[in-house]
């Protein structure tokens, strides 16, 4: 027997007249008429809003102004097509069929996701970048223990260098270089004494690297200032996604190398490469250490930007199958 999918919604007078149309014939072509009302989820809604009724019959579909003479035509293919694969391999089909018509746990645990995938994101970027937070909050509070479980957890993910790492609790909200070249600031040489942190060959950054702060200065956040605005800014972005019903469209991919990729490349690798002891490279590009604005809006941009390309793509895919899964729901509650 043929399954029959109808797309309508309450107070539609053509969807009552397609609805009739294929109860006539039900005899001709007999079928399983599975009624999907667009309503019970937005993207249905958003989909098939302005061209309902809409049926589909296997890979046949028809969309309003829909005839008698259509649907008839339509129904007679699908038939044919049905008879064709059933020849070809009975087996087969029938397992296709039964499996169409099962919806099993694993197809409630895909939708519950499709539902539910921002949600999830935002919760792990939460989470990634609040435990940084967290580590310094731990420290203050006397449990060193659990705050340097953080940091050691965190640190083959970021360099976790002192000079470039935002304190909590602390004089100053960071301590930069002395060449970073911010006035009325104490710089990280002259709160920790530790020397020789111009040179990025230098062993004295490894202690730069274990310092996580004292009552004074205050306690180091577990990632760099950059990665902690990288992740703040992809949470900022999946939070307004969020509110604005996942429907902003996508960064194009041009303005993410622009707005996202060219400043966070342009103020890291011309930092990096600038603190090399090349002669021939330092006489084109001169000694620089960027400041904890420019790390800040560098990662903040390259954040929201790569969110912003990303997300919408995810949400097309979810869309489409939040779409499946709702007809497939439909198709099992039928009886056959």
């Amino acid at each position: 027997m043929l399954t029959v999918t109808l797309y309508t919604r309450e107070n539609c007078h053509l969807c009552d007249e397609v609805r009739a149309e294929l109860e006539a014939l039900q005899e001709k072509f007999p079928h399983r008429l599975v009624v999907v009302d667009i309503d019970s989820d937005a993207s249905l809604s958003e989909k098939y809003g302005g061209i309902i009724p809409v049926v589909e019959v296997g890979p046949y579909s028809l969309k309003a102004p829909i005839t008698p003479q259509s649907l008839a035509m339509t129904l007679g293919a699908a038939s044919d097509r049905r008879g064709q694969l059933q020849r070809v391999d009975p087996d087969e089909y029938e397992r296709r069929l039964r499996r169409g018509h099962e919806f099993t746990r694993g197809d409630r645990i895909s939708f519950w996701l499709s539902k539910h995938y921002l949600l999830l994101i935002n919760l792990f970027v939460l989470l990634y970048v609040g435990l940084p937070i967290l580590a310094p909050v731990l420290m203050k509070a006397g449990a060193t223990l659990p705050a340097k479980a953080l940091y050691a957890m965190y640190s083959p993910l970021c360099h976790q260098f002192g000079f470039r790492s935002f304190f909590l609790f602390g004089e100053q909200p960071y301590y930069p270089l002395a060449e970073a070249g911010l006035s009325g600031v104490t710089t990280f040489e002259e709160a920790t004494g530790i020397q020789g942190l111009d040179d990025p060959m230098n062993i004295t950054r490894f202690d730069a690297r274990k310092f996580v702060g004292n009552e004074t200065m205050g306690y180091k956040v577990a990632l760099c200032e950059r990665d902690v605005a990288i992740y703040g800014g992809m949470l900022l972005f999946g939070l307004l996604f969020g509110l604005t019903g996942r429907r902003l469209p996508p960064l194009h991919w041009s303005l993410w190398l622009i707005l996202g990729m060219g400043p966070i490349g342009l103020d890291g690798f011309s930092q990096l490469f600038s603190q090399f002891n090349w002669a021939w490279l330092n006489m084109l590009l001169p000694y620089r250490e960027s400041t904890p604005f420019l790390r800040a809006l560098t990662g903040a941009m390259f954040g929201i930007s790569t969110a912003w390309f990303a997300y919408p793509y995810i949400e097309e895919s979810m869309r489409e199958t939040r779409q499946f899964f709702v007809k497939k729901f439909a198709v099992s509650q039928t009886p056959q």
